[in-house]
């Protein structure tokens, strides 16, 4: 193997990740600011008013794109897997 395949592995296992964790890390995102916005307009500063959406808000979006994210993650795998013959030489 060489070091550019190598190189070129890690950044495809880099672009995976980003790619799976994108929609949730939005979905908490978004979430986040519709409570700061709510907080800041009722001056209600409670912290755990953060967590309990945020969970709830992520938990859902996990299960609305868990099938894509599999497939994602098995064609990826099945890729990965189907390279060694060519990176063993």
């Amino acid at each position: 193997m060489t070091p550019i395949e190598a190189v070129t592995l890690g950044q495809n296992a880099v672009n995976i990740t980003l790619l799976l964790s994108a929609p949730l890390l939005i979905v908490a995102m978004v979430v986040g600011l519709a409570i700061a916005l709510f907080q800041a307009t009722t001056q209600i500063q409670e912290m755990t008013l953060t967590f309990v959406p945020k969970i709830a808000s992520v938990m859902i979006a996990m299960l609305f794109f868990s099938s894509w994210m599999l497939i994602k993650l098995t064609d990826y795998t099945r890729v990965l897997f189907e390279s060694i013959p060519m990176l063993i030489r």
